[in-house]
């Protein structure tokens, strides 16, 4: 997770990398089980003396499948190919599973650094960070940043450390 060594400026070093926050896991959690007990329900269901019954459970086992790789695996894999690195020079996000899609943003471009919560993200201790940069992106928000308080107050320190001239965080 985070960046390789080999992608590092001189003197840069990683602070922080992590994944977005476990609850987006939740959902497709609750679909596998959910999948899967209606996937045994059905196969019990059938009765065996059923002329179909083999292409019935077949069709189960297809339908049961193809649910379980859109609702379960691809959120899993989207999940965990995701990583937000925060380095002394820049904050870098990587997505994608099949097409990878890198940005980064150097830390003397970041103007503003905010973070927003709900009730139940307060509770968890993730929420949305919001950066403002004077790229031609501008306002970008992340959302399910695990930690957020923590982020946002070493890539705040980061940033007003590349402002004042200290880039390496020291």
């Amino acid at each position: 997770m985070g960046l390789p060594d080999q992608y590092l400026a001189d003197g840069e070093h990683v602070v922080l990398s992590f994944h977005p926050h476990w609850k987006r896991l939740i959902l497709p959690v609750l679909a596998l089980i959910v999948v899967l007990a209606a996937a045994v329900a059905a196969f019990v269901l059938i009765p065996g003396d059923y002329e179909y019954a083999g292409y019935a459970r077949g069709a189960v086992a297809v339908v049961a499948f193809v649910a379980l790789v859109l609702w379960t695996i691809v959120p899993y894999l989207r999940w965990v190919t995701t990583s937000y690195t925060l380095t002394s020079h820049r904050f870098a996000i990587s997505t994608g599973v099949l097409n990878k899609s890198e940005d980064d943003i150097p830390l003397a471009k970041v103007s503003s650094v905010s973070s927003d919560q709900r009730l139940l993200e307060r509770v968890l201790g993730c929420g949305t960070l919001r950066v403002e940069s004077a790229s031609e992106k501008g306002d970008i928000d992340y959302r399910d940043i695990p930690q957020i308080q923590r982020v946002r107050h070493e890539l705040f320190r980061l940033v007003e450390d590349a402002a004042d001239g200290n880039i390496d965080g020291d």
